[in-house]
């Protein structure tokens, strides 16, 4: 087929080069436009910007796809389909229609559940069981098209820096299975109950309530890793948490119980199992105590 793939962060790196393996003709590559990144805030091209060039792959790297020109410039592409993932961009009607069988799109939820932005990480905050991959028809809703096939895994503790890589490949095989036999996974409207929303994540999110109980507060740290970080400050400095356990210890929010680094909760108790302080490389709670105090009794600020 003749391809247009649509991506940005690294989450849509496996199904441009699955795609690619496959022997489908990618004509064009859009993604959105080198951002400042890295201590000089350089401008750095996207992940898939940097893949697709690395390929030989034209890149184009409009602000907007609502500009006629830009539309015009997309539809004589002449594609089969248009596989999208994490693009992070508005497709117009005009785009959407361009494409002969559309725009495919690599959703990490099983859809209806967690429509939108952010849908591995509030599936891990919500406590969910499973999650998972939804290859779907894009139309003008909000991740509301009709789905065409379904990969479903555990989360089982997963972090959602784990969860989004094995995602990111669950969606590359899947939709090239798709696109091997468009017709052998015909179009299914998403069922109307069930239906969530995952919105952005904020950056405030992810300092820690420790008011909460200790089982919200580890779905928070396995939710915010590899990024913003879960976090609380002590002594005006703040520490990252990027691994913690449960224990079924009560005593004040935010107090250290013990000099381990065990942080009472609402309900329970947080032992964080991997930390990192502003600036440092991550440690272990035993590496860090070494040469910094958090004795029992002091307390932290979430």
């Amino acid at each position: 087929m003749r391809i247009i793939y649509m991506g940005t962060p690294d989450f849509a790196v496996p199904a441009l080069d699955a795609l690619a393996k496959a022997g489908h003709d990618i004509v064009a590559v859009y993604s959105q436009p080198p951002r400042p990144a890295g201590r000089g805030k350089s401008l750095t091209p996207s992940p898939v910007h940097q893949r697709a060039e690395a390929m030989g792959i034209e890149v184009r790297v409009p602000e907007s796809l609502k500009d006629a020109q830009v539309q015009a410039d997309f539809a004589a592409l002449n594609a089969d389909v248009a596989v999208v993932a994490a693009y992070g961009l508005i497709l117009p009607r005009a785009v959407l229609d361009a494409p002969r069988h559309g725009c495919m799109n690599i959703h990490a939820s099983l859809l209806p559940r967690w429509r939108g932005a952010a849908p591995i990480q509030r599936a891990i905050l919500s406590g969910d069981n499973v999650t998972g991959v939804t290859i779907m028809d894009m139309e003008a809703g909000l991740d509301t098209g009709p789905m065409r096939a379904k990969y479903v895994t555990k989360i089982e503790g997963k972090t959602a820096g784990a969860l989004t890589a094995e995602l990111a490949q669950a969606g590359a095989t899947l939709m090239v299975e798709v696109l091997d036999d468009v017709a052998q996974h015909p179009p299914m409207a998403q069922p109307q109950e069930g239906v969530t929303y995952a919105a952005k994540i904020a950056k405030a999110e992810a300092r820690i309530d420790f008011t909460r109980p200790a089982i919200q507060v580890e779905r928070q740290v396995r939710g915010f890793n590899p990024f913003p970080g879960a976090f609380f400050e002590y002594g005006g400095e703040r520490f990252r948490i990027l691994a913690a356990q449960i224990e079924h210890e009560d005593g004040l929010p935010g107090e250290m119980l013990d000099d381990a680094l065990l942080i009472g909760c609402g309900h329970g108790a947080i032992r964080p199992t991997l930390i990192q302080r502003a600036g440092k490389a991550a440690m272990t709670p035993d590496e860090m105590l070494r040469g910094f105090d958090m004795p029992a009794g002091s307390r932290v600020d979430g």
